[in-house]
């Protein structure tokens, strides 16, 4: 039976500021580094990137989860458009899905996966970076 995990962003009211304090890591795409807010407790999960009026450009959230599941997000409370990276424990995107702001449309994983990178939208698409192209960094090392 497949698990879906669904991201609700839902969050209390004392947190309708952007969380802009989370732990730091740097991925490699390629020759591209991602410097990445890393969203890994339930709570961090849940708001994201909600409430950001603006993301730099190698900037990025990567959300991880404590076990393969098919992951989905929306943009409910998020004010930027944003590509999700749905990744395999090797670093291997297995699917993008571009998002749109202030929607509860879900894009899911084609696939379960542990972490979903967060990027401005086109970020990937203006570096060639697609399906099956993989990431580097300490999450995917084994």
């Amino acid at each position: 039976m497949l698990a879906i995990s669904l991201m609700v962003w839902t969050a209390p009211a004392r947190a309708q500021q952007p969380q802009m304090n989370l732990p730091r890591i740097t991925l490699q795409a390629g020759m591209y580094q991602i410097d990445t807010q890393v969203a890994q407790a339930p709570e961090q999960r849940s708001v994201g990137l909600m409430w950001r009026r603006e993301m730099p450009m190698h900037e990025g959230m990567l959300f991880v989860f404590e076990q393969p599941s098919t992951q989905c997000f929306w943009m409910m409370n998020t004010l930027i458009p944003l590509t999700a990276a749905f990744i395999a424990d090797d670093g291997t995107i297995v699917n993008l899905a571009d998002m749109q702001p202030q929607t509860v449309n879900s894009h899911c994983s084609e696939r379960p996966v542990r972490f979903v990178l967060e990027m401005n939208q086109g970020w990937f698409a203006k570096r060639g970076i697609k399906a099956g192209a993989r990431l580097s960094g300490a999450p995917f090392a084994r």
